[in-house]
């Protein structure tokens, strides 16, 4: 197969992997916009029943039976209570399927056979009706509430998650960062909402409800901890500096999606010299969004104030001889298993762009983060 053949096949089976992905995500919505109205109907039906509980749950036993008997599994109780909640949660994102008016439908019939032909032109709702997908609008005359851009499988995750500010940085993020479900529940199961909120004030908490993570200063890559459990290094089990480098470049697409967004990898064990001194950063990174070198130092056990004066010379180095016109200051995070907050004040200049974080190889307790965050909320207030 010659250069050009496989270039052009190349070209052609790109074009059917988008057109694919394309498709499948396009059922995808429908499914949540159908499950939406689904819900919708549900919740009206149930307030007949005067909110009696016990009629509802007849109300989706009845709908269940029947229409698992039409369509399969998909439709059981347990799948129309995620309904139901998908809509009493998300209810400010309607009205999800418009009433299309006489006039639209019949200019659809003067449509093209081409146009005709084209994929999912059209979706059919409950009562029978056919709508175009450009009628399944999320976003309402009275609410500027983002659209619906998730498959159900990630809505359904989402419904378990009480927090409404928490739920809502969650879908942003997954949306924004084309996380799969497994990445999801990782990002979830690993707190990342409260490690990225407890570095901030509350105006930032607010701000990752709203807006999800925006990366414009230093300070907005920073968590704590760093969870790196995926590396596979036991806590107990006794490994080096070189052990734990080594198990981050193996896992390097994994730890630049724990180290945050923009991040891209240049080198491990970056030289440079002094005369005949040689100096060795362990990991530098670039930070496209922030225009900056991030270069990362592991440590061991307790971090103390020479590691810290190590990282100023490393950033200072870059900051003179290869940062270039235009790129911002370089920054420096020294990982270790267990800092001191007061070292790392007395010893760094303040505005310093060098950052001392705790990093762990388990993932960390949701309800000791939780209490942390509402500890940091009290004082933030007090003061």
């Amino acid at each position: 197969m010659s250069k050009l053949t496989k270039a052009f096949f190349e070209d052609i089976r790109k074009l059917i992997v988008s057109a694919h992905a394309t498709v499948a995500r396009s059922v995808d919505l429908v499914q949540v916009h159908t499950n939406f109205e689904i819900g919708r109907r549900i919740v009206e039906q149930e307030q007949k029943g005067k909110g009696r509980a016990a009629y509802g749950e007849e109300v989706i036993g009845a709908l269940a039976d029947r229409l698992t008997e039409d369509f399969g599994n998909g439709f059981s109780r347990r799948n129309l209570a995620y309904m139901r909640t998908f809509y009493l949660l998300y209810c400010d994102r309607g009205p999800i399927l418009q009433t299309v008016s006489a006039k639209s439908l019949a200019a659809r019939k003067t449509q093209t056979v081409s146009a005709q032909s084209s994929p999912i032109r059209t979706v059919q709702t409950a009562s029978g009706r056919s709508l175009a997908p450009e009628k399944l609008q999320t976003v309402s005359a009275k609410s500027q509430a983002r659209p619906f851009s998730l498959s159900w499988s990630h809505y359904v995750f989402l419904l378990g998650i009480k927090n409404p500010g928490e739920r809502s940085f969650y879908e942003i993020e997954a949306a924004s960062q084309d996380w799969t479900v497994r990445e999801l529940k990782r990002q979830f199961d690993t707190s990342l909402y409260e490690r990225l909120a407890l570095s901030r004030d509350k105006a930032g908490i607010r701000k990752l409800a709203k807006k999800g993570q925006l990366v414009e200063k230093p300070q907005d890559i920073l968590k704590e901890p760093l969870v790196l459990e995926f590396l596979g290094l036991a806590e107990q089990a006794r490994y080096s500096e070189s052990d734990l480098e080594g198990a981050i470049i193996s896992q390097i697409e994994r730890f630049l999606l724990e180290m945050g967004k923009g991040f891209l990898f240049e080198a491990r064990q970056k030289r440079f010299s002094f005369d005949d001194d040689h100096f060795f950063v362990d990991l530098v990174f670039y930070n496209r969004l922030l225009r900056c070198y991030v270069l990362v130092d592991l440590k061991l056990g307790k971090l103390t104030h020479q590691d810290l004066g190590q990282m100023q010379m490393y950033v200072n180095y870059f900051d003179r001889r290869v940062r270039t016109q235009g790129e911002n200051r370089t920054v420096g995070i020294v990982l270790c298993t267990k800092k001191n907050q007061a070292l790392v004040t007395i010893t760094l200049p303040k505005g310093a762009r060098i950052h001392a974080r705790e990093y762990q190889l388990y993932l960390p307790s949701k309800e000791v983060l939780q209490k942390k965050l509402v500890e940091w909320a009290g004082k933030a207030a007090d003061a």
